[in-house]
């Protein structure tokens, strides 16, 4: 007689845990991330139907459609989206069990890599990786440059050690602190018809064009700076924008328009002669930048030293010391 197994079987756990292979999981990862089953088997190295398969044999196993795929439709499902979620937490964890293995030794000898938004100025941080360095010289260290959401979404992934990033909403599965505060102001560039006067007010700004940060919208993160540039009238459509702040001073100096840059990171570019801050200049607004980390992540020793390092400068000095205007 055969035997049928009941519905809910197909999802017990321990039957999961038991048949699931970890290299599905990965190609179901790349594939999410990627735009078409071809653009993943790129992305893999692999051939197409390799790939079309590893995802039917993922969806047997697991009992749900992950993908919802037909000519010029490639979507995750409610189920798809839950298994990326938990699948990239199990990639980072994978990923650094190499690292973990090879610093079985008595010398701290680690690799930290740190997620940054564009051009992170502050002197604490810098003082840390030197600290670091001195004590362990054997350790390593790789600073990759993101839009702050990337940054962010690596540290969730377990992709990088931790990162230095603006914050818009705060993840409940990561951990954050503030490290310093800057403050905005508006500049424009050698070529702009503003540069190098100094008898501006807020009117002489009006209906010049600008150029921003991808983040510099109502609802995101630099809400404060979009505030701001209304306040100086300054033209509705925005030239340039990019993600990274050395594109949007490019773009400034380059005359495309008037832009926000953070005063301390603007303040030697005035002192050449390659920036002029203009109006306003009271009630500046202020961003912060945080330390964000996952407490989940297994880190190896040179991360837990520059972690603990970090926050334990944030604890000793004051506000004020962290605070760049």
């Amino acid at each position: 007689m055969v035997t049928m197994d009941r519905p809910e079987s197909r999802f017990a756990p321990d039957r999961i845990a038991r048949e699931l292979d970890w290299n599905l999981l990965r190609t179901f990862v790349v594939l999410a991330e990627s735009h078409s089953v071809t653009d993943a088997a790129q992305r893999l190295g692999l051939r197409q139907p390799s790939v079309s398969a590893a995802l039917k044999k993922l969806e047997e196993r697991i009992g749900r459609k992950l993908l919802d795929r037909s000519p010029g439709h490639f979507q995750m499902t409610d189920a798809g989206r839950l298994l990326y979620r938990e699948a990239v937490e199990i990639n980072g964890s994978v990923l650094r069990l190499s690292t973990l293995m090879r610093e079985l030794t008595d010398e701290v000898q680690g690799h930290v890599k740190i997620a940054v938004a564009s051009h992170v100025v502050c002197p604490i941080f810098d003082a840390a990786l030197a600290r670091i360095h001195r004590a362990h010289p054997r350790a390593s260290f790789s600073i990759e440059v993101h839009s702050s959401a990337d940054a962010i979404a690596e540290v969730s992934a377990k992709r990088a050690s931790f990162a230095v990033c603006l914050v818009r909403d705060h993840n409940p599965r990561l951990l954050y602190r503030r490290l310093y505060r800057e403050f905005f102001g508006l500049f424009c560039g050698p070529a702009h018809p503003l540069f190098a006067r100094e008898d501006l007010s807020m009117a002489d700004l009006a209906g010049h064009s600008s150029v921003s940060f991808e983040t510099d919208r109502l609802q995101d993160v630099l809400r404060p700076v979009t505030v701001m540039r209304a306040q100086a009238e300054l033209g509705q459509k925005i030239t340039g924008v990019s993600s990274h702040l050395e594109e949007v001073r490019r773009m400034i100096v380059a005359g495309l328009g008037i832009g926000p840059l953070p005063l301390h990171v603007a303040a030697r570019d005035v002192a050449d002669g390659q920036l002029w801050q203009v109006p306003p200049f009271e009630g500046l607004p202020a961003i912060d930048v945080h330390l964000v980390w996952n407490p989940q992540t297994v880190r190896n020793r040179a991360e837990e030293l520059l972690l603990q390092d970090l926050l334990t400068a944030i604890e000793t000095t004051p506000m004020d010391e962290r605070t760049y205007r």
